[in-house]
């Protein structure tokens, strides 16, 4: 069940059986997509490392989770249908060109963070929502290179030319931009759908 306002979040607990540790995003995603593909359940995930880590607050420390002094948390995974065919992703989603400084960037985020970007500061991985933060391919280099000085501090937003939307669902036309999942670049695209997969995970941190 998904997060609701006032509610506590999470509970301290112990290491589930059959839980896989993983230091980073991409690493979750890699096994989160081999559960899927073997028709597996989905292991719960210690978190180390990572955009998803940082946004619950994981401190890193392996020893204290094997140890059963960690916080096991519900949280939703993010699905992406990218020319027809199903992804997974836990942290986010961007759509972007060879390079961030021109043209359209959209950032859908079950994370708040992409690396040192504070990209999502609303951003909960347990509401039932993806934050889509999409940045207007009409932005001026100047007003982008501002905009995105902000962003370590969370404080680019709001902005006249990025659009923040917070959907369960979102159907994109993505032009032939590249799609990254968790870092992991799958490639130019045509279109892309998203969706959440409320507490489809179990993380402990």
């Amino acid at each position: 069940m998904t997060i609701r306002k006032g509610e506590v979040w999470g509970a301290p607990g112990p290491l589930p059986a059959g839980a896989v540790m993983v230091a980073s995003d991409a690493e979750a995603r890699a096994v989160v997509e081999r559960a899927r593909r073997s028709g597996d359940e989905l292991p719960a995930l210690g978190l180390l490392g990572g955009d998803l880590c940082r946004t619950v607050g994981g401190r890193g420390d392996e020893a204290r989770i094997r140890a059963g002094a960690g916080t096991v948390l519900p949280v939703d995974l993010g699905v992406a249908l990218v020319d027809g065919r199903r992804h997974s992703f836990v942290a986010h989603c961007v759509v972007r060109g060879r390079t961030p400084w021109r043209g359209r960037v959209v950032a859908a985020m079950n994370a708040q963070y992409v690396g040192r970007y504070d990209v999502a500061p609303r951003s909960h991985p347990n509401d039932g929502r993806l934050d889509v933060i999409d940045v207007a391919s009409a932005f001026s280099t100047t007003d982008r290179w501002k905009a995105w000085r902000r962003l370590p501090a969370g404080t680019h937003l709001p902005h006249p030319r990025i659009t923040e939307r917070r959907v369960p669902a979102i159907q994109l036309d993505v032009d032939g931009l590249d799609v990254w999942l968790d870092g992991v670049r799958l490639g130019p695209a045509r279109t892309l759908s998203l969706r959440v997969e409320p507490d489809a995970l179990t993380c402990v941190v």
